[in-house]
């Protein structure tokens, strides 16, 4: 992974903060780190990776918080409109930490609200306050949940219309059951981009046989890692996914 990338002209985090994406659609893709590599090959002309102090796969560490009933766990399972996440999470090579909560609202439109942290205590008054204006749910219902840690690839085309974030080396530890799982080969894209604009990635994703796939970190990790959890509308997506990481 690391000899591709490479072959990629970089992009800065102040250059990407020109890329305004109005009408903005995101799209999610799972494969493999095979496929990964040689889509990595053909994009490289079309895109520039983003580079932070030299590094270009960048680590990621999240922990999710629920309610002691998995109320957003639950939601999301059954498909409920204007739900909930919410999240911890840090960009290792800063060590920057952010408390985020993310609403998906009736409309398929997902908005994020966040602010810098140093820790996760949720019953310090400043996050209180946070949540209290951003979260339907009761501070004092809620709990650490999941914890995953994984490598982020970021592309942006030449254009400048969309972004591509590419995660792999995926691990999840479940902070209730205490079960470990690390899902190997598994690689998770996230296309988003301008909806009014054509993207260089989808004819390539095409040719390689990578398909759109709804993959929530937080749902599937739960899922795969808590035993007590119920998977009913979530069990196609975990056969495909121990496909995919058996294949």
């Amino acid at each position: 992974m690391t000899e591709v990338i490479k072959l990629f002209e970089p992009i800065s985090l102040e250059q990407m903060a020109g890329v305004k994406l109005m009408n903005r659609t995101d799209t999610k893709f799972v494969t493999t780190t095979e496929r990964l590599q040689q889509l990595l090959q053909m994009a490289q002309h079309d895109y520039y990776v983003q580079e932070i102090d030299g590094e270009r796969n960048l680590e990621y560490d999240t922990t999710y918080f629920d309610t002691k009933q998995f109320d957003m766990y639950n939601h999301h399972q059954w498909n409920h409109v204007n739900r909930q996440k919410i999240r911890f999470r840090t960009y290792c090579i800063s060590g920057l930490q952010f408390m985020e909560v993310k609403t998906k609202n009736n409309h398929g439109r997902t908005k994020k609200k966040r602010i810098e942290v140093k820790d996760m205590d949720v019953a310090q008054q400043e996050k209180r306050d946070f949540l209290g204006k951003n979260l339907r749910y009761s501070v004092d219902s809620l709990q650490p949940a999941l914890n995953n840690h994984f490598t982020r690839i970021t592309l942006v085309n030449k254009a400048k219309t969309e972004r591509l974030t590419i995660d792999s080396n995926l691990c999840f530890h479940n902070l209730v059951s205490g079960i470990d799982r690390d899902m190997g080969n598994l690689v998770i894209i996230e296309l988003k981009r301008d909806g009014l604009q054509p993207s260089p990635v989808l004819e390539m994703l095409r040719c390689l046989r990578i398909h759109p796939h709804g993959f929530s970190k937080y749902c599937m990790g739960s899922a795969l890692t808590n035993p007590d959890l119920q998977v009913h509308r979530f069990k196609p997506k975990l056969i495909e996914v121990n496909k995919i990481i058996n294949s």
